[in-house]
């Protein structure tokens, strides 16, 4: 039976003097890591010590702030024999650090994680951050270390389907957890708008020009290339297409958009502009939002976009009928966004024509539901409340 955990958040668990070790490959920019944090944050809030065991990275002086403790750690390794024998260094680490829950994010760092609480008989909580699928036994035997802890938290109903069928022991044993989004920072108000000046300024866009915003790592089923296609079918005036993202050492793939931006001629309508570390600014500067055009987990950029009441084009795969409310599932006076076929390029330029068409009245009333939605399903507290239930469960209480 696959549940909710909302079903079992009801009574806030007593954490205080509790620990958790966290652990995952590294603290960089992303959503594993963002969640890393923000349990980590409400659990030193509730009382109890928040452990995070990891490689580093630049998110470690975050956490640090909040009041969690880094503990560095090889986690990121795949090398068998080194996961061998951090086996029983993370064992050592948790008898010395006292730590009563141990939480995996990813799957190398999961196998230890898995070896070492066995060992010390302590709970283990996974957290599937992607359905990770399986080409061939030995991927599915190595992927199915996710589906081993006591309790295991999808991060929406589609990563849970598809853990179920993959791994039908786990059936009993998954809760659907939602990515939270932190409604005080996603906010209009919260931003300055100083804030969405000097970013537009950054990027090089004039203050007439329009933006539709596509902010993801540079890889391929991001949907980069796609959204170029659309943008080459609508030939738009004042329109400027803002590529967000870090290149991750994808060089060949960086080559690839650069070659369709020139051969389509939009040099200078579609532009690569980095990694952004503002996106509240960065969502409210855009006029349209556009997350990845491929199967995503969750969809955490199509959330935060809506907190911020800005009109979103998603692909109609993965978990985003759970996040964008349209058409069929509602009716158009209801619609958060607009949902697509996936790699349809006319399909998208028809979108994004719609919702740059929307006049200020249309647009505000949008916005207005889709801060809403968010707000009802989708919060940081709500996250954080129902993480926070999982370890009282496993702890008994």
């Amino acid at each position: 039976m696959i549940v909710a955990a909302r079903a079992f958040a009801q009574t806030r668990p007593n954490l205080a003097g509790r620990t958790v070790l966290q652990i995952l490959p590294r603290l960089e920019a992303g959503g594993a890591e963002r969640t890393t944090l923000d349990v980590a944050a409400a659990l030193v809030h509730a009382g109890g010590r928040a452990l995070v065991a990891c490689d580093g990275g630049r998110l470690v002086s975050e956490l640090q702030a909040q009041g969690g403790v880094w503990l560095p750690f090889p986690a990121a390794t795949k090398n068998p024999l080194a996961m061998a024998f951090n086996v029983r260094k993370l064992a050592r680490v948790i008898i010395e650090e006292r730590v009563d829950v141990v939480h995996a994010r990813s799957r190398a760092p999961a196998w230890v994680a898995l070896g070492a609480s066995r060992i010390v008989a302590r709970p283990l909580v996974t957290t599937y951050h992607g359905a990770y699928g399986g080409g061939s036994v030995l991927k599915l035997r190595y992927n199915s270390v996710m589906a081993r802890g006591d309790v295991v938290i999808a991060n929406s109903h589609f990563t849970a389907d598809a853990i179920a069928k993959l791994y039908p022991f786990a059936r009993e044993k998954l809760h659907v957890i939602h990515r939270g989004t932190d409604l005080r920072a996603f906010s209009p108000s919260a931003v300055d708008p100083q804030r969405v000046t000097n970013l537009r300024e950054a990027w090089g866009v004039a203050p007439h020009e329009r933006i539709v915003l596509l902010a993801a790592r540079l890889t391929s089923w991001k949907g980069q290339r796609v959204l170029i296609e659309a943008a080459a079918r609508l030939e738009l005036e004042g329109v400027r297409y803002v590529l967000a993202g870090d290149a991750q050492g994808r060089d060949g793939y960086v080559k690839e958009i650069d070659k369709a931006i020139e051969a389509r001629g939009l040099k200078g309508v579609v532009v690569r502009v980095g990694h952004c570390t503002d996106m509240p600014a960065a969502f409210l500067a855009a006029t349209v939002a556009v997350p990845s055009t491929e199967p995503e987990a969750f969809g955490r950029s199509a959330v935060e976009a809506q907190a911020l009441g800005t009109p979103v084009v998603v692909t109609d795969l993965g978990a985003v009928p759970e996040t964008v409310l349209a058409p069929p599932d509602v009716g158009a006076e209801a619609r958060t966004g607009w949902r697509i076929a996936p790699g349809d390029a006319d399909a998208l330029a028809t979108a994004l024509k719609a919702a740059l068409s929307l006049g200020a009245t249309a647009r505000e009333a949008m916005a207005r539901r889709a801060r809403a939605h968010v707000e009802r399903h989708f919060s940081l507290e709500q996250m954080t409340r129902e993480t926070l239930a999982v370890y009282g469960s496993v702890l008994g209480g």
